[in-house]
């Protein structure tokens, strides 16, 4: 069940990013989630909205996960979204998008003192 351990990753590194910018709340998480990662998001969302329920710095944080579509490429010049079999040759083609997990924006509220 490795979603709950990038459930915990991604939690872990909106807490750390909260707290080096002196936030007081986080109210959104936004990460892109590759469609070749073999995750369910529905469950990292789950997991991670779960743990944000003991810590008042996640108060009604909410976790927006986008798919991130394949792109490959192949050596014989084929650029596009197949994963397992180059269209134009047959070999497999190398996939530059669409394996990657990532945080790309925290949403967080700070006092204006």
């Amino acid at each position: 069940m490795h979603e709950y351990t990038i459930a915990y990753d991604i939690f872990a590194t909106s807490k750390r990013a909260a707290l080096e910018n002196s936030a007081t709340r986080i109210k959104k998480v936004c990460v892109d989630v590759g469609e070749m990662t073999m995750i369910n998001p529905e469950q990292v969302i789950f997991l991670f909205e779960t743990m944000c329920e003991d810590d008042a710095l996640f108060k009604d944080c909410k976790l927006e996960a986008k798919t991130i579509p394949v792109k490959s490429i192949c050596k014989c010049g084929y650029k596009g979204n197949e994963k397992y079999v180059c269209p134009n040759c047959g070999s497999l083609p190398e996939i530059i998008d669409g394996r990657e997990i990532s945080v790309t924006n925290i949403e967080i509220e700070v006092d204006d003192e």
